[in-house]
């Protein structure tokens, strides 16, 4: 459906996240508003999926959540506008069935075929779905939607409320949900917050925090290839896993503290810096909005310094504290900006910023029965990616950890980073890891 001014409602405000990503905008041909700044995740699905009940499901989902037909203006300061329900694209696949077919794979294939195609945010509704079939029992359920209006928690949300409408389709119901608070509820909340004490104290944390600070970037090194964002993904034995696990009890901290601090001795070793700022993504919900469909996440920068640091262990502690401060102090990055106008500073033209994230979005269904389907989400991706979702331009690193392995993935701007020196990192950091938790109590 494409937007004209009949259908348009008054435009509303946009949140401090959406005016962050505006301030970035490249009209709806590229940028956080083109039509590749995508979020895709998937799922098996394991029992017989009735097509009839899915499309129906799907419509009750985009009925449901408002975000999803919902469009941002860019111009004139901005705003947003809630559109009429559409019938979201349902896309079946049929998938090889071969004896010996390697399954998974194949469903990581669909994933990135489904995240590759353009996907434009100036029409509703902004979700789509394919379901790829191996047979009646055995299927791949793939969501996909615009990261303007849905980041990784609201897909989970999503799908969710797409597998209890699809049990009550099924059995020719109509869905019974209980009400869920809409996006534009969340931005009014936001703006009557903004002037009140908790953002007023969580400001003079920042404030304090970051004086002097900048975020960590890396040299860019052009490559002539046009602007896009490739993926360099890979894995890790069960040991790597474990040690990581076992020094995070140890210290207590989490998996997410010990990573990030074996990140920060990687970026000592390569630049010699010692105070370092590394952003990082934060859900920015409050517990009433935790089943709402929108654009909440934050960008969270974590102050680690290390002078003083003589083991790894030392650099745990300082990274847990850092951890600890910064997420119970989070704000949208708008507000910390207006306490720290110099973090920024350090990027440019030549110099991205760098960002690290551990994967770890809730109601991650695990063999999680719904009715009469039951659904695994498919976090492990191992396939690289010439061409995949948007990131801003620079590098993320992305880490999940099993109790089987850790899976990471590096996404960056193939137009300013080789894929050699890519790859080089990655091997290092992974180098860097094991050698930590080897030794926390070594010298670093």
């Amino acid at each position: 459906m494409t937007t004209t001014p009949e259908t348009q409602q008054a435009p509303a405000p946009l949140s401090l996240q959406q005016q962050f990503l505006r301030m970035f905008a490249q009209g709806f041909e590229a940028g956080p508003f083109g039509p590749h700044y995508t979020e895709v995740f998937a799922w098996r699905v394991h029992g017989r999926v009735d097509v009839r009940a899915m499309r129906l499901a799907l419509a009750d989902v985009v009925e449901r959540h408002e975000a999803l037909r919902t469009v941002v203006h860019l111009e004139n300061g901005g705003g947003q506008s809630v559109l009429p329900a559409a019938q979201p694209e349902f896309e079946l696949v049929d998938l090889d069935e071969s004896p010996g077919a390697d399954r998974d794979r194949r469903a990581e294939q669909l994933m990135i075929q489904a995240e590759t195609r353009p996907f434009p945010a100036d029409r509703v509704p902004l979700l789509r779905a394919v379901l790829g079939r191996f047979d009646e029992q055995d299927s791949v359920l793939v969501l996909c939607a615009h990261h303007s209006a849905a980041d990784v928690w609201s897909i989970q949300v999503i799908l969710r409320d797409l597998a209890e409408c699809h049990t009550a389709r099924t059995a020719g119901n109509e869905p019974q949900l209980p009400g869920v608070p809409q996006y534009r509820d969340y931005v009014a909340a936001q703006q009557e917050a903004a002037t009140g004490p908790a953002v007023a104290a969580s400001r003079a944390y920042w404030r304090e925090t970051l004086r002097g600070a900048k975020i960590l970037v890396a040299p860019v090194h052009r490559t002539g290839q046009t602007p896009a964002t490739s993926y360099h993904r890979f894995t890790t034995d069960a040991h790597l896993s474990t040690e990581v696990s076992r020094l995070a009890k140890t210290t207590r901290s989490s998996p997410f503290m010990v990573l990030l601090a074996a990140f920060t001795v990687f970026v000592n070793r390569r630049t010699r810096a010692t105070d370092i700022v590394v952003p990082t993504f934060a859900p920015g919900r409050e517990h009433r909005f935790q089943s709402t469909v929108g654009s909440f996440f934050n960008f969270v920068p974590l102050r680690v310094g290390l002078d003083g640091c003589r083991t790894f262990r030392d650099v745990v502690t300082r990274t847990r504290a850092a951890c600890i401060g910064a997420f119970s102090h989070e704000l949208p990055l708008l507000h910390l900006l207006a306490e720290a106008p110099d973090l920024m500073s350090s990027a440019g033209p030549d110099a991205v910023p760098i960002l690290f994230q551990a994967v770890q979005p809730p109601y991650l269904m695990q063999g999680n029965r719904i009715g009469d389907l039951e659904y695994t989400a498919i976090w492990r991706r191992v396939i690289p990616q010439p061409l995949g979702s948007d990131t801003p331009d620079g590098m993320i690193w992305s880490m999940h950890l099993s109790s089987t392995e850790v899976v990471g993935g590096l996404s960056f701007s193939r137009h300013l980073f080789e894929q050699a020196e890519v790859d080089g990192q990655a091997a290092e950091f992974l180098d860097v890891i094991g050698e930590m938790v080897a030794g926390p109590d070594s010298a670093i």
